[in-house]
């Protein structure tokens, strides 16, 4: 059984970073591969980022890659996602995911003004 708590999101202006954080209950959280997505007004849920249980593997979107980097801290059952250069349409609310067992948190608003 995981739960996942989402934190970090705000207002930011084009250009600029934010740090979010998703934190998790359960010892097993090294297990599972680990996601984010995002969810614009009006907007299908769309993937963003991707790391396995190991850390090893990361994916990401094309939209975010070079900007977004994924990362994790099995030991404090927490994913990042480190977002730079961000743009007015990086605005959605952003969810982490647990795979294989489809569990998500309830999300965080990242608003990006131009």
């Amino acid at each position: 059984q995981v739960q996942l708590v989402e934190s970090g999101g705000g207002l930011v202006q084009a250009g600029g970073s934010l740090r979010l954080s998703c934190v998790a209950s359960g010892r097993a959280f090294s297990s599972y591969g680990m996601d984010w997505f995002r969810q614009a007004p009006g907007k299908e849920r769309e993937f963003v980022a991707s790391i396995s249980w190991s850390g090893g593997t990361t994916t990401y979107a094309d939209s975010v890659k070079g900007r977004f980097s994924i990362s994790r801290v099995n030991a404090k059952n927490t994913v990042f996602l480190q977002m730079n250069s961000l743009k007015p349409e990086d605005t959605a609310v952003y969810y982490c995911y647990a795979r294989a067992i489809g569990t998500w948190g309830q999300g965080t608003q990242v608003t990006v003004s131009s």
